[in-house]
């Protein structure tokens, strides 16, 4: 299996401690610990929130309208909401929101600047151009404007429009390449057309787009472009190339590499770890070395990412590999924990050193401070043999706290010999994303061979994509309750076989819920199944095709990232009407997502009346009258721009509803009595008091089929968790 993926340098500024510069969402960030020990309280808190939303709903809308009228004495809801709770903002409670509380809500998020996922963003965006509010797009999150209806700028506004919209994530657009594509020519359109070279002008006007241009362009473009690919979460190996030649001419503020400052390089941001080796022999030593000292001592105080840091650590020390009759180099003898304080210690000791110079006292008094330095790989092999020579019969349960990020050099075997009683030790080993599948189901079968259960609280604390390195057995160890407790948990990257054991578990968990809109919140991240490619068999797993279709039934509104991630062979079997009740309002996105492999695919097999149904034309290039495979933009020479991208939004699903009657996934009711479409719930003033969140849901199995919830999803009155009747 190859090595761990790095993590990029959350970087936005300089590198010192008083760093600025305007804040960047960091898309490839590993979570912070204390997120995980705080996620339930902000799921409790949002969830509360949301079910006091479903409480003041309106009655049935028409279909493909923008609900109406402002109730003033319910307008504080949005005023009042805290960042956590809107963080948990979810699509169906604000389809029932009249327009300016719509407006609130949206206006409130970019206040607030609460960070959306992907698919809460693009629901939001949908709403929100059927509601007519995109022309107030200045006081809305810039991410928001990303997911926006493109035909629907003026071109009045599309500078303005641009400028917001590169403020925002670009990575939020994974699932929807042919919105990326078209948000660039979008931008190229607001410049005039394609350029052959941007000016500093262009480019404080495309900002982050600009991470989407190829390597050709940015050597020829303006030299500021540094200032915009800054804030790219990452560049591709042309990119980097194309940087470095950018770097060595000497056109950029920093001049040539011999008349750089430590502070100028530290002004480069998350660039400074892509240049190469060549570059670094020509900077001045002591530029370099300082440049090096501020680089370590932000990564051991854990303001960097260690990944990207030992990046730029092997490629700083490849440049002085070779004898320098200047290189400062301290005399041979023993490490000291003095030694290790040091933040040139990688400058001084090559890995050859700290073999020989590395005694076991000093080791095992100074592990921590030891790997705390940004150590090459053949240096953590170093240290790894010398702790199996230390402790012969396995480390001990201290020193396991100690050692995540030199887990993945461990196998299963020596992982065996460890003694884990702690849930912090697991969390400590699994904390850092080094640790990979067999490390893992390692790590946690030794816990569960002491501890026997997996609970709720370590569902949270290693998070879902650790879930999704257990093995099948183990996640059978999981006890519903627990699953419960610990609620959706993000399993997007899992493997399939584990998608298929975590789809039963979880129905066995949430199988329970009393509405179709809540058991689709929590089986959201269960229902989908990752694939490399429709050409490429992929096993039937997530949500059969009868689900989906009861879903559809029952209006939930299907995301457009849930939606993609669909076993494409399940998708295969749905007809043109099942998928536009199934997207609901968000059938729109299938336009800005033709190229993904999965919808590409499914519009393949579709007739031209049927593309006709959703809005979608065939594609004249195609051979075949399908959706075409869009690449990333090429620079500033792409197709000419094309601003009609329009889909027809049939009236039939535009709107989503909740329901208020008993609910039943697959497996839990007979095909027979699959739900048909109702209508919304309808909760009026008076009627329904926000209560506590007291316990899972009881489900209609659990009241035998009588309809009266104890604590469950849907309570005797007919409304949402948490709510009693008046």
């Amino acid at each position: 299996m190859a090595g761990p993926e790095p993590l990029y340098l959350p970087l936005h500024g300089p590198l010192g401690p008083q760093s600025g510069g305007p804040e960047v969402p960091k898309s490839h960030e590993a979570v912070p610990r204390r997120r995980h020990r705080i996620a339930g309280v902000l799921r409790s808190s949002a969830l509360t929130f949301l079910l006091s939303l479903a409480a003041h709903c309106s009655g049935p809308q028409d279909k493909g309208l923008c609900p109406g009228g402002t109730d003033a004495s319910r307008a504080d809801l949005w005023a009042s909401a805290n960042r956590s709770q809107l963080q948990g903002f979810w699509c169906q409670p604000a389809s029932q929101l009249p327009r300016d509380q719509l407006s609130a809500l949206i206006r409130r998020l970019a206040s607030l600047q609460v960070p959306l996922q992907a698919w809460q963003l693009s629901c939001l965006a949908n709403l929100a151009s059927r509601c007519g509010l995109q022309d107030d797009f200045m006081l809305h999150p810039p991410s928001l404007l990303l997911f926006y209806n493109l035909s629907q700028v003026r071109a009045a506004d599309c500078r303005a429009f641009i400028r917001r919209a590169a403020q925002g994530d670009m990575e939020l657009l994974g699932h929807l390449p042919d919105q990326r594509v078209a948000l660039w020519r979008v931008a190229l359109a607001c410049l005039g057309g394609p350029l052959p070279r941007l000016r500093a002008s262009d480019l404080q006007l495309l900002g982050v787009l600009v991470c989407d241009m190829d390597a050709s362009s940015i050597a020829t473009t303006d030299p500021r472009v540094l200032e915009n690919l800054q804030h790219c979460p990452q560049l591709t190996a042309d990119q980097r190339t194309a940087l470095n030649s950018l770097l060595a001419g000497g056109r950029t503020r920093l001049g040539p590499p011999g008349s750089w400052t430590v502070e100028e390089l530290q002004a480069l941001g998350p660039l400074a770890t892509y240049i190469s080796p060549r570059l670094w022999a020509q900077v001045q030593e002591a530029v370099g070395l300082g440049f090096f000292h501020s680089v370590v001592a932000a990564c051991r105080s854990g303001r960097l990412s260690r990944h990207e840091v030992r990046h730029f650590v092997s490629s700083f020390l490849e440049s002085k590999a070779k004898p320098v009759s200047s290189r400062r180099r301290l005399p041979r003898g023993r490490i000291t924990a003095a030694t290790l304080q040091d933040n040139l210690f990688l400058v001084h000791y090559d890995c050859a050193q700290l073999e020989s110079c590395l005694d076991s006292r000093v080791l095992t008094a100074n592990l921590d401070p030891l790997l705390q330095h940004p150590l090459p790989t053949e240096c953590q092999r170093v240290v790894k043999a010398k702790l199996t020579q230390i402790y012969p019969g396995g480390l001990p349960e201290d020193q396991l706290r100690l050692i995540s990020s030199l887990v993945y050099l461990y196998s299963g075997a020596e992982i065996g010999q460890w003694n884990i009683t702690s849930r912090d030790t697991v969390v400590a080993l699994l904390a850092s994303d080094v640790a990979l599948e067999n490390q893992t189901e390692a790590v946690l079968q030794k816990f569960l061979d002491h501890n026997g259960t997996v609970s709720s609280a370590l569902l949270l604390a290693i998070g879902g994509a650790r879930l999704c390195w257990m093995s099948p057995q183990q996640i059978q160890t999981i006890r519903p309750q627990e699953l419960r407790l610990a609620g959706a948990l993000d399993v997007s990257s899992c493997p399939q076989s584990r998608k298929d054991a975590l789809y039963t578990k979880a129905q066995e968990a949430f199988g329970s819920s009393r509405t179709p809109a809540a058991y689709y919140r929590l089986m959201r991240p269960y229902l989908g199944e990752p694939c490399p490619a429709p050409a490429h068999p992929c096993p039937v797993g997530g949500a059969p095709a009868e689900e989906l279709r009861q879903l559809a039934q029952a209006n939930i509104s299907m995301d457009i990232d849930t939606f993609t991630s669909l076993n494409p062979r399940v998708l295969q079997s749905l007809d043109v009407g099942t998928v536009i009740a199934l997207l609901g309002p968000n059938v729109g996105d299938l336009q800005k997502a033709r190229s993904h492999p999965a919808v590409r695919s499914w519009l393949r097999s579709l007739s031209s009346s049927a593309l006709g149904q959703l809005g979608l034309d065939m594609d004249p290039t195609s051979p075949t009258g399908s959706a075409h495979t869009t690449s990333r933009p090429s620079g500033t020479t792409p197709q000419a721009p094309h601003l009609a991208l329009t889909l027809a939004l049939p009236g039939s699903a535009a709107q989503a509803s909740t329901s208020g009657g008993l609910w039943a996934p697959l497996g839990y009711l007979p095909l027979a009595v699959a739900l048909p479409s109702r209508p919304a719930l309808h909760c009026s003033p008076g009627t329904c008091t926000l209560g506590s969140v007291d316990g899972p849901a009881s489900g209609w199995l659990g009241s035998q089929g009588s309809g009266v919830g104890k604590t469950g999803l849907l309570g005797a009155a007919g409304c949402p968790l948490g709510l009693r009747g008046q």
